[in-house]
């Protein structure tokens, strides 16, 4: 199987990606993911030769353009004439407009506008120019099984037209209206080019971080002599383990880690904050971000696809491309509701001609006018406009959705279970106290050896503490998850380090950590974490909005109801193993949706089982991370914020919902009862995805705490 990536521009709602997924289906693709509003389409193909070529012909003849992954088309460049939905506007406008005076009575005295022949003759260029895309589109869409929103502009203006063109041959000019066929070809352009510009402005976010602006970098050379030297190169051309010197005020060229010297970093494009953050040797530098003050000498450790903000990108597009649980429903509807429209205009020509004693003109212009304002792509649009947004948001505040679906999720939360080390507490420990019934520098080395092996907070602060260049080689070594760790020497002496659990003869547990010998105690130690000093204001948020709050650590009884007790948390559940912690969420979220907070390192296997994880990460881990939320800043100060965004998001879609779907309500009988024209109901449908996707953004801005 191959993956293959496809960017398909002209998707603007749900219908559209139904009709792309469905062509895709049938040359035998798989795992298919379609995200009209960024025009992704990821797939899977098992002969992509043949296949893909066919494939991508017939989405183009959906009216589609398609390119491939690099951006870079898969077949020649087009050079079609009035190629944009602007362009076809603007061509279309002059003859619309002369049409329109026409019609519009003698006072004006442009009689020649009146003759039918001139008005067969400026309607054609409107007619030959709509209908080579909304009718190629339409009747491709049939073929595919997924009928769009162009079957009823095309079915709507081709009545139009060849009704007054029978009127034109037969002589009779009380049938001929010719403007209105051009006038609704017109205004959907016109409504398409603002959709356009609409969606394209839901992406911004997302453009943002993808732009692949080119650099220059200071590369670091040496020659044989052993001399120095930089010169500049561009950062495309860069290489893992290239040596590079950057400066005030310069950009990080790629993902680089510091090699010499100290400087303060901005990483707004990351994690939202724009105060700089200190960087000294041996830490990593973000591509993008931007040298506040000071100069380092440094080494690239990824390019292109690899680095951290090409990660983040993509699983913000991953994001995107899935489906919320209310995206469903609207699929559902989307699929069958240009088929309704079309039998509801029929009954409306019907029921006009026949039972309400209209003529059959009257009639017909009702009929089209049902078609012509009826709009799948407000219903198609309410959803993925929304959600774009509101990740573009996210994103822009130092939070990451990896998937859609927990943004609707926040709704339904009652209750949120945190970790305590390194989650309400800064994962900073120290040393406050030890005792060794050894020799001090023993017992040091003996901790130190088997701490650094561990990637827990504690052991890594510890290691940090009494870091030694002399160190015991260990024959094996084990973490014992929830415990400690356990090493064996080259003479058989087995080593534990860990809580009072390590061994059941330790019967006092004053103290945090212990260490053994062959079961012999050897020393202990006591160490200190400070709360995060936001924890209590998120506490606090939580009781607020009626959400329980729970703390779930490995750590004592004692402990652990102290830091509870400290910041008002209503559960304590303590001296949990990583299995009996994992237990312990599948119980919560049994009896209800259940927000789980954590570091992402211990707690992942918990983590996954929860209706909602969300995970306090370094920018650099976010490839490990596999929470539904990652707060970028590795504080839970933007957990509110990320929380009311996920609420407001939801709101947001069902707001657009409920316009779209009662638009299409009142819309479609108010034009099959004749109170709007065909041209009117062209321009109300154009406008109506305006005004979503305007709703939409206005989430950009709108105050969610």
């Amino acid at each position: 199987m191959e993956k293959v990536n496809w960017k398909v521009e002209g998707m603007t709602c749900s219908n559209c990606a139904l009709s792309v997924n469905k062509v895709l289906q049938k040359q035998g693709m798989q795992e298919i993911l379609v995200n009209p509003i960024s025009g992704e389409v990821i797939f899977e193909t098992v002969s992509p030769n043949g296949n893909l070529e066919k494939a991508k012909k017939n989405i183009e003849l959906l009216g589609y353009t398609v390119k491939a992954d690099n951006e870079e088309t898969v077949a020649k460049p087009s050079k079609k004439f009035l190629k944009t939905h602007m362009q076809k506007f603007w061509f279309c406008l002059p003859f619309t407009l002369l049409l329109m005076l026409g019609h519009m009575g003698m006072s004006l005295n442009l009689h020649f506008l009146h003759n039918p022949v001139v008005q067969l003759m400026l309607c054609l260029p409107v007619f030959i120019v709509g209908m080579s895309y909304f009718g190629k589109s339409a009747i491709n869409s049939l073929r595919s099984g997924v009928p769009n929103m162009n079957v009823l502009i095309a079915l709507g203006a081709t009545a139009a037209f060849v009704y007054s063109l029978i009127g034109l041959l037969t002589g009779d000019a009380s049938k001929i209206f010719f403007e209105t066929s051009a006038s609704i070809l017109n205004i959907v352009f016109f409504g398409n080019w603002l959709e356009d510009l609409s969606v394209e402005k839901t992406q911004k976010a997302i453009k943002e971080l993808t732009r692949n602006e080119k650099v220059m970098a200071n590369m670091i050379a040496y020659d044989e002599q052993h001399n120095e030297h930089v010169f500049p190169v561009e950062n495309t051309s860069l290489k893992v383990g290239d040596l590079l010197l950057i400066k005030t005020g310069e950009q990080v060229p790629m993902d680089c880690k510091v090699l010499s010297g100290e400087a303060e970093v901005n990483e707004a494009i990351i994690t939202g904050e724009s105060v700089p953050v200190f960087k000294k040797t041996n830490d990593i530098l973000i591509g993008g971000s931007v040298i506040s003050n000071g100069t380092v000498k440094t080494y690239v450790t990824a390019t292109g696809k690899e680095t951290v903000l090409n990660s983040i990108v993509q699983m913000m597009k991953q994001a995107q491309n899935q489906k919320p649980p209310v995206q469903k429903l609207v699929d559902r509807i989307a699929a069958i509701f240009v088929p309704v429209v079309i039998s509801i205009s029929i009954l409306t020509l019907a029921v006009n001609y026949f039972f309400a004693a209209h003529t059959f003109q009257e009639s017909l212009m009702r009929a089209i006018a049902v078609l012509v304002i009826s709009c799948p792509c407000a219903m198609g649009l309410a959803t993925p406009a929304a959600i774009a947004v509101g990740l573009g948001r996210a994103a822009k505040e130092g939070i990451l959705f990896t998937d859609a679906k927990s943004m609707e999720l926040f709704r339904n939360i009652k209750q949120i279970v945190f970790d305590k080390t390194g989650t309400l507490t800064n994962g900073k420990f120290s040393i406050t106290e030890f005792k060794s019934q050894i020799d001090v520098d023993e017992f040091k080395k003996i901790v130190f050896s088997l701490e650094k092996l561990s990637n827990h907070p504690i052991a890594k602060s510890i290691a940090e503490s009494w870091k030694t260049t002399t160190t015991i080689r260990w024959k094996k070594s084990e973490e014992l998850k929830g415990v400690g760790m356990k090493g064996e020497d080259k003479e058989g002496n087995i080593y534990l380090i860990g809580s009072a659990k390590i061994d059941a003869n330790i019967k006092d547990e004053d103290h945090h950590l212990y260490v053994t010998k062959n079961g012999e105690l050897i020393g202990w130690l006591d160490i200190a974490d400070e709360l995060r000093p936001e924890a209590q204001e998120v506490i606090s948020f939580c009781k607020k909005k009626g959400i329980k709050t729970i703390l779930l650590s490995g750590d004592s009884y004692g402990k652990t109801k102290q830091i509870a007790e400290q910041l008002q948390i209503d559960e304590v559940f303590a001296q949990q193993t990583p299995k009996q912690k994992l237990e312990k969420i599948e119980q919560l979220v049994s009896q209800q949706p259940t927000v789980m907070v954590g570091d992402g390192i211990n707690d992942a296997p918990a983590l996954a089982k929860a209706t909602i994880s969300i995970s306090l990460s370094r920018a650099s881990q976010l490839a490990i991370q596999s929470a539904s939320v990652v707060l970028m800043d590795s504080g839970l100060r933007k957990l509110p914020l990320a929380m009311q965004l996920g609420k407001h998001t939801y709101g947001t879609i069902k707001g657009n919902l409920f316009w779209a779907f009662l638009y299409n309500i009142i819309a479609i009988p108010i034009a099959a009862v004749g109170l709007l024209t065909p041209t009117a109901g062209a321009l109300v449908m154009g406008l109506s995805d305006v005004v979503l996707a305007g709703n939409s953004l206005w989430l950009k801005w709108k105050k969610v705490l």
